[in-house]
């Protein structure tokens, strides 16, 4: 006799987009992620957190990962593991040579208009980090840890 224990998905929901590698595309990109995780239900201070990683990850794929007449993937992913719910956000663009560095390998002047985005995206994520993406591009992702696994989704 196979008897077979249930067992809950580790994945709660999903989210993804392709999107035009322009302004227009990572201005988008922001405001589809705040409309999906607004219709997920997530606590408003966590969709904050997660509108303005979304747009300084799609700023940089617009800026740094760009490759003529290839788009940026935006991906939201909310799972449900056994320590908690994370939140991870991840742009997919086609430079696999341009990889951020960690912020500890840069700095930024005072007066810069620009250099500030991994900086930011560090106070805000508990987690980020970078991942080949086949066979020429990154992806570059967050993650945000919403509380213990107890059923909601929007703690």
């Amino acid at each position: 006799m196979n008897v077979s224990t249930p067992h809950s998905p580790t994945t709660v929901r999903t989210f993804a987009q392709q999107l035009s590698s322009t302004r227009r595309g990572a201005r988008l990109a922001r405001l589809l992620a705040y409309e999906q995780l607004r219709s997920w239900e997530v606590y408003p201070t966590v969709t904050e957190r997660a509108e303005q990683i979304v747009a300084e990850l799609a700023a940089n794929a617009v800026l740094h990962g760009r490759v003529r007449g290839r788009d940026f993937r935006l991906m939201l992913t909310l799972d449900r593991p056994p320590a908690g719910v994370v939140l991870r956000i991840a742009v997919t663009d086609a430079r696999a040579d341009q990889v951020p560095l960690s912020t500890a390998d840069f700095e930024t002047s005072a007066d810069a208009e620009t250099g500030r985005g991994l900086l930011l995206i560090t106070a805000l994520a508990d987690r980020w980090g970078t991942e080949p993406y086949p066979p020429g591009g990154k992806t570059v992702w967050a993650e945000l840890t919403l509380g213990r696994c107890d059923g909601s989704a929007s703690e």
